[in-house]
């Protein structure tokens, strides 16, 4: 299998990156982060290995930015300007998880956000969710944008515990070709709660 999946957000900080560490585990995929900035010692790339297994490739980031911004800020700051063509998705026989910084809407330049990235690539995203007040609007606004832009919704993370009430709108709003993850929350970054997450969705995944 050579399936491709962009996995994005609703916003930075709801759990890409430790989303991404257990879908890799989960189906024994790929990993690459296109973009880094800032934490170059304690990279999302170094996370994820850390918390996977050792044979799973982790496929070297395009840019590696010091400074932790935005992209496009970032890079500025070094002298580079980015552009959608400077990437291409890494060859391999295996799944592979790119997993994007921030939202949709992140710039990587002053013309060309992620959701842009996500087109040129041309493979399906899977949007991490977490519940936080606001989670329901940004969660529908990039359903919509998605949705907008052809982009097929592979997969929905639910990721933690969300209220009821919360959950409920959310569920009635996912477009329905697209398949619904919840996963635990997860307090302790370790190989061991990485897979017992695995574990719930091998229970729970229909």
């Amino acid at each position: 299998m050579n399936t491709k999946y962009f996995i994005t957000g609703i916003g930075t900080g709801i759990g890409k990156t430790v989303s991404s560490a257990i879908l890799r585990q989960y189906f024994q995929a790929d990993y690459w982060k296109p973009v880094q900035s800032g934490d170059l010692d304690q990279s999302d790339s170094m996370l994820v290995k850390q918390l996977t297994s050792d044979e799973l490739r982790i496929h070297p980031e395009r840019f590696r930015l010091q400074y932790p911004a935005s992209p496009h800020q970032s890079a500025a700051m070094e002298g580079i300007e980015i552009k959608i063509s400077d990437f291409q998705l890494p060859v391999t026989e295996n799944i592979l998880l790119v997993e994007g910084p921030g939202g949709l809407f992140v710039p990587l330049n002053h013309r060309e956000f992620i959701i842009d990235l996500i087109e040129h690539f041309n493979i399906p995203a899977i949007l991490v969710v977490r519940d936080y007040l606001g989670c329901i609007n940004h969660t529908l606004l990039s359903l919509e944008v998605l949705k907008l832009r052809n982009i097929e919704v592979a997969y929905v993370i639910f990721n933690g515990n969300f209220v009821p009430e919360t959950r409920e709108v959310l569920l009635k709003h996912i477009p329905e070709n697209s398949r619904i993850i919840e996963l635990p929350e997860v307090k302790d970054f370790t190989r061991v709660s990485i897979q017992e997450a695995v574990d719930s969705i091998q229970r729970n995944l229909k």
